[in-house]
């Protein structure tokens, strides 16, 4: 069945990709790849599987925050509303909050993804939800929101999702600047729940980062796949390995990909060909942690309000219901 409302074609970000590629690897200083490459269908999968994976614990603590506290914090949004989600994946944790919302009244849920499969996936999970329609939207992250903002009816509010610890995978103070530009598209009324991995030991955070069986290893290896299938790159993925790496002064893990040899790619439509010397990395994604202090100050810095904050201590991970101020 196919998704109501919005398919963008993927050239556009095809063109945007070969872009962003080469950019990364020019650097000299340190190659890097942005971390929302790695969501395609194929990583997206494999982040489905990494999910259920028992040392990686921040999917399960923020399903239990939902499932425990998912009336509490919709009683504290206004009605009527629509809910928007960026990044849904399959949508499962979503689930809790929509029928939460849907036990108060009818809803429209815009899940908002640049991987088509994602979407697929998410309608797939909630499809049979009475009294939520779901219009997916194809397409980057603040653009979709912008859409589903203009969309809105009269005196109908937003409730917006980011769930899991996707601000963690900005640099801090570009985390600031985007939540800043989803303020932006916010008007009084509306409000954003803003999931946060919280600080915890670094053995903890290195084994959930690197998991024994290997699927982590994967789903950063796809990012090379990728460039390969999409961008008719030549990298040999036997010649990376994925490393990570907990950085204490920015409170981050890293992941990395480093080279077992010195040797030279070739990405054609890129036009670009990049030598790699042994044991240099190519940085894929970084996972920045927080305090609960912090992440009201981050806040009100970027034109909200922390309204509410929920915590699993199995697993340290927060909720945060943020308002415009």
């Amino acid at each position: 069945m196919p998704l109501a409302g919005t398919a963008r074609s993927p050239a556009g970000l095809i063109t945007r990709f070969a872009q962003d590629v080469r950019a990364g690897l020019e650097k000299s200083n340190q190659k890097e790849l942005p971390a929302r490459y790695l969501y395609e269908d194929v990583g997206s999968a494999l982040f489905e599987v990494i999910s259920l994976l028992p040392e990686y614990g921040l999917t399960r603590a923020d399903e239990r925050i939902l499932r425990r506290h998912a009336e509490e914090i919709v009683s504290r949004v206004n009605s009527p509303v629509v809910v928007a989600e960026l990044g849904s994946g399959s949508g499962r944790k979503t689930r809790l909050v929509l029928e939460a919302v849907a036990r108060r009244q009818p809803t429209v849920y815009h899940p908002i993804e640049i991987s088509r499969a994602a979407l697929a996936m998410c309608e797939r999970e909630l499809e049979r939800m009475e009294s939520v329609t779901i219009e997916g939207i194809e397409g980057a992250y603040l653009d979709g929101l912008r859409e589903v903002a203009a969309r809105r009816g009269p005196g109908q509010h937003l409730l917006v999702l980011f769930l899991g610890s996707s601000i963690g995978n900005f640099e801090r103070k570009r985390g600031e600047e985007f939540l800043r530009k989803i303020r932006n598209i916010l008007t009084f009324g509306d409000a954003l729940l803003l999931g946060t991995d919280l600080e915890k030991p670094a053995e903890q955070l290195l084994k959930a980062y690197d998991d024994p069986l290997g699927v982590t290893a994967a789903f950063n290896l796809n990012l090379l796949a990728r460039i390969n299938r999409e961008l008719d790159g030549d990298f040999d993925l036997a010649k990376f390995r994925h490393v990570a790496l907990y950085n204490e002064r920015e409170r981050r893990i890293e992941m990395h990909l480093r080279s077992t040899a010195d040797q030279t790619v070739t990405i054609r439509k890129c036009a670009l060909s990049v030598s790699f010397r042994k044991d240099e990395t190519i940085w894929t994604e970084s996972s920045h942690k927080y305090s609960p202090e912090e992440i009201s100050g981050m806040a009100r810095r970027t034109g909200f309000r922390c309204d509410g904050q929920w915590f699993d201590h199995e697993w340290p991970f927060a909720e945060n219901l943020l308002v415009p101020v």
